[in-house]
């Protein structure tokens, strides 16, 4: 019947239509305006107007821009800053997305929203996100601009981590690594463990291996973790005296103190350093540097004090648990060349030098000798050696140590605490003064010995014998067969 009385109602207003011309259709009617209570406070979003504004973007890349922050289109919303200082931001941060576009550019968000446990909330609270470090991420997303400074860096660089944006990861890292300088290279490192980033580290440890001095020095030694300090003093590249290295892990060890909340007593000091102590080198300080620092720190045992002025002081020496390996701040590949071209037996000792003089064609930098040992068996050796400049008969290196060998013909190295410089076509003295039983020695030898690498043009050394007080070691016979250097 209804269907009637419609029909019925129809005939007078078709009549009034074919007079008067077909009505003009109502206006649309307004979309609802979403309530402030329900959507939170928004950022500042894009004030264009929205009628065919894809005919004013030119690109894709301007249309998804466009998009960026914006609730046009939007399907997702985020909840940033709750529970973390939200009041006082003037509450939480909900930041409108587009999930094709997050998923487009992440594995994550792909799994978010796609995956078997895809979420279908239209609001995703992210407690562990900064604001802007998120919004960072989204602006590279929709339109591949980078926008980070000192500030959000790293906070960015922990969110594009979490969301495997490796792309925008690469820009954080290359905005560190511009700039890693010596007073930030030990907090940068502390950060770049700890977001598993070897890159970035490794820059931050050549940093710190070539201004060891200023990177301890500045604010961001005394805050690193014990895993970091030992990674650090672990290394061989370290260019500083190991008595202010020593000073720098006091230093470490009181802050450290203090953020146990534990009295700064010598036993806490100790107690804290754990194994970074065992890693200083003590047998590389000299007897003045020691009993100035260590001995006198109340870090160190009365016994472990004892031990190591007795190797500073008596031969033989009493071995002692810290490394005697000296640290070199060089980089490239150790060389090593050898002036004789065979070995034969019985080379005695008196107290008097092993001499031998030579010239370089290029400035290198000699950091030890192989020397030969003692042809009836194992045994130890003293030996003090030493870089002397020849017209000045000044001396530019030496060291008082040992070395053990295993009775047969091969050499055995022996360093020097530093590198010593030497300068092209300036004659040098090397000596070597050992206490120990007959050894092996060289003979066959070379007047010029030619070293050659392949990223290196060619390391010419020209030996000369050393008249005077020497023990008879000349450019065809005896000791110091070997000089190791670097170029």
């Amino acid at each position: 019947m209804a269907s009637l009385g419609s029909a019925a109602a129809g005939e007078p207003a078709a009549a009034a239509e074919a007079e008067l011309g077909p009505p003009a259709p109502p206006p649309p009617p307004p979309p609802p305006a979403p309530s402030p209570s329900a959507l939170g406070p928004l950022l500042p979003l894009q004030r264009e107007p929205l009628y065919n504004w894809q005919a004013t973007k030119a690109s894709l890349k301007e249309r998804f821009a466009f998009l960026f922050n914006s609730e046009l289109l939007s399907d997702v919303r985020f909840v940033l800053g709750k529970g973390r200082g939200a009041a006082a931001a003037g509450g939480p941060q909900r930041i409108p997305a587009h999930r094709f576009v997050l998923a487009a550019g992440s594995a994550v968000f792909d799994a978010m929203f796609n995956g078997g446990m895809a979420t279908t909330s239209a609001e995703i609270e992210l407690p562990d996100v900064e604001p802007a470090a998120f919004l960072a991420l989204l602006r590279f997303l929709y339109s591949d601009e980078v926008q980070i400074g000192p500030e959000t860096v790293m906070t960015t660089l922990y969110t594009a981590k979490k969301y495997a944006v490796p792309a925008l990861e690469a820009h954080c890292v290359d905005f560190l690594t511009k700039h890693l300088r010596a007073d930030n290279a030990f907090m940068l490192l502390t950060q770049a463990r700890l977001f598993d980033e070897p890159q970035l580290a490794s820059l931050c440890l050549d940093t710190i291996d070539k201004s060891t001095t200023d990177a301890i020095s500045a604010e961001g030694f005394t805050d690193i973790d014990i895993d970091t300090l030992c990674a650090v003093l672990e290394r061989d590249t370290l260019s500083i005296r190991e008595s202010r290295l020593f000073g720098a892990i006091v230093r470490w060890a009181e802050a450290e103190c203090q953020r146990q909340q534990l009295p700064v007593t010598f036993g806490n000091k100790q107690k804290v350093l754990g194994k970074a102590l065992s890693l200083i080198r003590f047998p590389l300080m000299t007897i003045e540097e020691f009993a100035a620092g260590p001995a006198q720190s109340g870090i160190l045992s009365d016994r472990e004090v004892v031990n190591l002025f007795l190797h500073f002081t008596v031969n033989p020496k009493p071995r002692v648990e810290y490394i005697d390996r000296p640290r070199c701040s060089l980089r490239g590949k150790e060389c090593c060349i050898t002036r004789f071209q065979q070995v034969e037996s019985r080379w005695g000792y008196s107290g008097t030098s092993d001499r031998i003089r030579f010239t370089v064609n290029r400035r290198i930098s000699v950091v030890g000798f192989g020397l030969y040992g003692s042809i009836h068996g194992p045994t130890d050796y003293q030996v003090n050696i030493q870089i002397i400049e020849y017209e000045k008969k000044q001396t530019l290196g030496q060291n008082d140590t040992g070395f053990s060998c295993d009775g047969t013909a091969n050499t055995f190295r022996v360093m020097f605490k530093e590198p010593i410089e030497i300068l092209p076509n300036v004659c040098y003295t090397a000596c070597a003064t050992l206490k120990g039983p007959d050894s092996h020695y060289g003979t066959k030898g070379l007047k010029k010995v030619v070293h050659e690498t392949p990223a290196a043009s060619k390391t010419v050394f020209l030996f000369f014998s050393s008249p005077g007080n020497n023990n008879g070691t000349s450019i065809e016979d005896g000791q110091i067969p070997e000089i190791i250097f670097y170029t």
